[in-house]
């Protein structure tokens, strides 16, 4: 756990500091938060399910791009194992005449997507990789991806809504958090959350749907971004209405699904007065989630250098100044 919370404290996305007192602050971090990181992974056996799901898109996605000849899908982290410095030199053993790099967040943020392109960047200079390279830079409402959750999303409200007459339940859209800084420095992540929720909401079609943004795993004493998870939680235990979570910017399940989701943010439910919580689950190898990656992957082969899903056309306003297009323009 240490040397993995040091990788992602030391990310200069994370913590923008200069690089020595970043470090000494990043293993200061590491330690004190070990212990607490353990104990959520004890929930999970032991490990995340993280990589194993990931290596199952990536199996699909390839079978979907099976069409194009020789593809290969090689999946890299960011903080651990598969790291970007080893799939780099991974990549450069296999000889590709392309390389398209695509996400697996679908709302762009200078501290993930971001971070691991100019990760890329940097070991595939290290390592003298010359091959054309494009990369999406997010897809918030892209049809399959929207398609998948809304799909996976329906029936679990119906459940609950027949379980439960007494109130129609109260979709509560999850996405992770971010400090407010890093939003008003022209960061589009949370314009981008709106995006993909507005498009869920929009896909399901259900009259007079009750919803909510909201956003997790808030840590540290900065002020982030609202409305928190756990105020939302104590609203609806306050109003007896029962709550269906959607995760919205993760595709995969993962120790902030598992444990904060499906056990801590249950719990609080219950004990603050939710009648009903139920969790949709990510969208994983959905058919239409796999299929829109590869559309994605599809327009990526005829352009250059970074895109947007819709094949270049910027999505965000004029004061993300920190957009993908905005910030590969400036290179």
């Amino acid at each position: 756990m240490r040397p993995f919370l040091f990788n992602l404290f030391n990310d200069p996305a994370i913590l923008g500091l200069p690089a020595w007192p970043r470090r000494l602050l990043a293993h200061f971090l590491a330690g004190r938060r070990a212990k607490f990181a353990r104990a959520i992974y004890d929930l999970l056996g032991g490990g995340s399910p993280l990589l194993p799901n990931t290596l199952a898109q990536a199996a699909a996605l390839k079978a979907s791009l099976s069409d194009l000849g020789c593809v290969d899908v090689v999946p890299a982290m960011r903080y651990w194992h598969p790291m970007t410095d080893e799939v780099t030199a991974q990549v450069r053993g296999l000889a590709p005449d392309r390389i398209v790099l695509l996400p697996l967040y679908p709302q762009f943020s200078t501290t993930t997507t971001g971070s691991s392109r100019q990760a890329w960047i940097e070991t595939a200079a290290r390592h003298g990789m010359t091959v054309p390279t494009n990369a999406v830079c997010c897809y918030p409402a892209e049809p399959g991806f929207i398609s998948a959750v809304a799909k996976l999303a329906r029936p679990i409200y119906e459940r609950v809504r027949a379980a439960y007459p007494a109130k129609p339940p109260r979709l509560l859209f999850t996405a992770h958090g971010l400090p407010k800084k890093v939003i008003e420095s022209g960061d589009p992540y949370q314009t981008q959350v709106e995006m993909t929720v507005a498009a869920v909401v929009a896909a399901l079609a259900i009259p007079g749907l009750d919803w909510q943004i909201c956003y997790q795993s808030r840590v540290g004493p900065l002020e982030w971004i609202g409305p928190y998870a756990e105020a939302e939680i104590i609203r609806a235990g306050a109003e007896g209405g029962p709550l269906v979570v959607v995760p919205i910017a993760f595709v995969s399940e993962h120790s902030e699904t598992l444990v904060e989701l499906d056990i801590t943010y249950r719990d609080e439910a219950l004990a603050k007065g939710v009648p009903i919580y139920e969790r949709v689950p990510t969208v994983g190898t959905h058919p239409d989630f796999i299929a829109g990656l590869g559309r994605l992957v599809r327009a990526a082969l005829d352009r250059q250098d970074v895109i947007a899903p819709d094949g270049g056309v910027r999505l965000c306003p004029g004061s993300a100044v920190r957009c993908a297009l905005s910030l590969a323009a400036r290179k």
